[in-house]
């Protein structure tokens, strides 16, 4: 269940990132166009390729986030259950982000803890049985336990150079904004024996997981931070501590876990400004398996407020995100997103409007997060959906043999298309969450699927073949 107190409250911050982003010189005029300027739905964003497996398909992930803050040492992970992943997996979602903690992983200097490691295995294994990808987030809420109940970055890893700290109680994310926390992110980019720990720190997590057949990726640090100088607005800070020091942090740790592990993708973030449509300052990482991983937050929704079609937050989102992957040539995963309060008037219209922009450039998506309760949490005390986030549960083409011409899902009418030129023998897999009545299955094109009929409140996968180079195959799924 999630707590109140952890809550994810990002709003002032976020707040000051919109208005100085509009005040700011040379903005990218991109953030101001009209919402006509965007691509059609589920038209591929040119320019931005798919994140692919192993055969070369193209991948659409959907998940959710999975972080037990509360729990540490002996308790830690407790939260997080086979019952998660079963659940996850039974509406359709393929993807789940794990938060790790490096202050449990090695609560002193050097010391490894194996009972954490066979944890994190133990929550793989599940994922594994229920066919569920995991990319592994090595997650920080201010720093880490040095300040307050946060987790993260081990207390012996923190230098603060005497500098102040004051918690937050109301509002935890104006934490990052103190002086000590400031003080400890510079710490981490510059202090040689800290970058040393935390290269060695990833080595020991990538190479215990790398043979893990759930494992898909890495996330290299949750929403990193940095330390503003005086007079400094919240984007320049942001594109400068970007530029300067999380591109050389995120290249060190990824060549630290290329000695352990060729094969998964590398996530990487911008701070948390991108959330509020500022193009990020990362520079290019030197690696051929890298995805641009976002978050995707709104400063009103965050301070529990309604979702405001007009206001142009989405537009400006979509319209800013896409500069970084786009000149990089790498794949989009938003991976985190979500309303505090899913109950409000227009939060229906949010879901729509969200997933369809993220159709367009985004490879996928984990939302915030899957657990059993209230605020973020995905489901209630009973299991059950809180208000308007069944909507993530759509019909999906989870992997696709050819090249997507379009893919959208209209839940007014119920109906989910695909078009794709198949390039290569192989299968396209459609992911079918429950539905009352069941799921119509209609091929055309070169192609034909393993089944026709899905009956009702059953998930299913539907699996396509088609020849490749002998024009496009359609995949039409209607609701009964």
């Amino acid at each position: 269940m999630c707590s109140p107190k952890r809550r994810l409250r990002k709003a002032a911050f976020l707040a000051a990132a919109a208005l100085l982003l509009l005040l700011t010189p040379g903005a990218p005029a991109e953030a101001r166009t009209d919402p006509g300027a965007a691509p059609g739905p589920g038209t591929p964003a040119a320019g931005i390729p798919p994140l692919t497996d192993e055969q070369g398909r193209a991948l659409t992930l959907r998940g959710w986030n999975l972080a037990d803050k509360e729990h540490r040492g002996d308790e830690a992970l407790a939260d997080i259950t086979e019952r998660s992943l079963r659940d996850m997996a039974a509406q359709g979602f393929n993807l789940a982000r794990l938060a790790v903690f490096w202050d449990d992983l090695e609560p002193r200097p050097g010391h490894y803890s194996t009972s954490y490691l066979r944890k994190i295995e133990r929550v793989l294994d599940w994922a594994h049985k229920y066919r569920v990808r995991v990319v592994i987030d090595a997650h920080q809420d201010v720093y880490g336990p040095a300040f307050g109940s946060h987790r993260g970055i081990p207390a012996w890893a923190t230098r603060t150079d005497g500098l102040p700290y004051r918690p937050h109680p109301d509002d935890w994310f104006a934490e990052y904004f103190e002086p000590a926390v400031q003080a400890a992110f510079e710490h981490l980019y510059q202090d040689e024996d800290l970058r040393r720990a935390q290269a060695r720190m990833w080595q020991v997590l990538a190479g215990r997981l790398a043979g893990h057949p759930a494992v898909f990726g890495y996330d290299l640090i949750n929403e990193p931070m940095g330390r503003m100088r005086p007079g400094e607005s919240i984007p320049d800070a942001a594109r400068r501590i970007e530029s300067t020091q999380i591109t050389p942090m995120y290249r060190r740790i990824a060549e630290a876990i290329r000695r352990v592990d060729r094969r998964h993708w590398l996530f990487v973030e911008p701070t948390p400004a991108a959330g509020e449509g500022v193009p990020t300052g990362l520079g290019r990482i030197h690696d051929p398996k890298v995805v641009y991983a976002p978050h995707f937050y709104n400063a009103a929704m965050e301070a529990g407020r309604d979702y405001d079609p007009g206001a142009g937050w989405l537009t400006a989102y979509e319209a800013a995100v896409v500069h970084y992957p786009r000149a990089m040539g790498i794949p989009v995963f938003i991976g985190e997103w979500g309303p505090l309060d899913s109950s409000l008037p227009n939060m229906g219209r949010f879901y729509e409007d969200a997933l369809t922009s993220m159709s367009r450039y985004a490879t996928g998506w984990a939302s915030w997060q899957w657990c059993y309760g209230g605020g973020y949490c995905a489901l209630d005390e009973n299991g059950i959906f809180q208000a308007n986030k069944s909507r993530t549960a759509e019909p999906y083409a989870a992997a696709v043999a050819g090249t997507v011409r379009s893919a959208f899902y209209s839940p007014v009418v119920g109906v989910y298309r695909l078009t794709y030129a198949p390039t290569r023998h192989g299968t396209t897999e459609l992911v079918l969450p429950p539905a009352p009545r069941g799921w119509h299955v209609k091929v055309t094109g070169p192609a034909r699927a393993d089944t026709t009929r899905v009956p009702a409140a059953e998930r299913a996968t539907v699996r396509v073949t088609a020849g490749a180079g002998v024009g496009e195959a359609g995949v039409t799924v209607t609701a009964d």
